[in-house]
């Protein structure tokens, strides 16, 4: 009798909302995994013919408590949704994201947030103390270059 595989379905996509604020870009801080916290965007997986600006919308109410106003693509890249041995790339759509009212209240997921300038966010990564997803990196690297 062979080995049974576990059926795995991929999303189609992933989107996450970056929202500034004079420099600095809200973070959710996650709880902690291996001993280190995560920081990330709020983010939603894509499945079939969804709506992005519509799921990301309401994400970010849920995850970050903002009420969002979601506008144009500013990165796009991917995700690897496999493991390490076997990589599956899903697409990564990072929205930019505007509010009138700034004062985030994170879900249960999360321990709290973080408001962080480009620069500091890429120092705490060097220094291990907050772990990065690697798109966002790749995100907050091409935002320092500009």
């Amino acid at each position: 009798m062979g080995r049974r595989r576990k059926l795995i379905t991929y999303p189609k996509a992933f989107a996450c909302g970056m929202l500034q604020d004079g420099g600095r870009v809200l973070f959710l801080v996650g709880k902690e995994r291996f001993g280190r916290k995560r920081l990330l965007l709020p983010n939603v997986k894509i499945n079939g013919r969804e709506d992005a600006v519509a799921k990301i919308k309401e994400a970010f109410s849920e995850q970050a408590g903002i009420d969002a106003q979601v506008h144009e693509v500013i990165f796009e890249g991917g995700y690897n949704a496999g493991s390490r041995k076997y990589k599956k790339w899903i697409p990564l759509l990072v929205f930019e994201i505007s509010a009138k009212r700034m004062q985030a209240k994170p879900s249960g997921e999360f321990e709290g947030f973080k408001w962080l300038g480009i620069k500091d966010a890429l120092a705490k990564e060097k220094k291990k103390e907050l772990f990065l997803e690697h798109w966002v990196s790749e995100l907050i690297r091409k935002m320092a270059a500009t």
